[in-house]
């Protein structure tokens, strides 16, 4: 849980890079790879992102620029990385606005009440999550791996 604005802003800043890093790695001729049929798509997991992040920006109050649930998947990689950097940036405006004591208000989360600085961690805990399944799928799929958190086969 985020107790000091900058805390926050600060991981923010590294999370949201890497994840545009991954997101930047996405082809257009690869946005329906898969692990198998039926599942998650790399289009899917990049549009997922940017829904997501405006989903628990919207549950912690901040006002951020948010794609609908029944928008569809882009058909491009670029609509992807602009949306997603429009959100990233949103983010950190609208959480630079706020006071410390801010995140100790009690919000509505996901599940359950919590304090805006514990809706803030588990927003950038689900941003890992899906990125970590997205580089799985960008191997799969022949495309580079960027080191988000440390150097790649690529790198080496």
């Amino acid at each position: 849980m985020y107790r000091q604005i900058d805390d926050f802003l600060q991981e923010w800043s590294n999370a949201s890079k890497g994840t545009l890093q991954v997101l930047q790695a996405l082809t257009d001729d690869k946005l329906n790879q898969n692990i198998v049929e039926g599942h998650s798509t790399l289009g899917w997991l990049g549009w997922h992102l940017v829904g997501a992040a405006g989903y628990f920006s919207y549950l912690a109050g901040l006002k951020v620029p948010m794609i609908r649930q029944e928008d569809p998947v882009p058909t491009t990689a670029a609509d992807i990385v602009t949306a997603y950097e429009n959100i990233a940036n949103g983010i950190k405006e609208e959480v630079a606005k706020l006071s410390n004591e801010d995140l100790l208000e009690v919000v509505n989360g996901f599940t359950a009440p919590m304090p805006k600085g514990a809706l803030l961690r588990v927003l950038i805990d689900h941003q890992t999550h899906h990125r970590g399944q997205m580089t799985v799928l960008l191997r799969q799929a022949g495309l580079p791996v960027p080191g988000v958190m440390g150097p790649t086969k690529e790198m080496q």
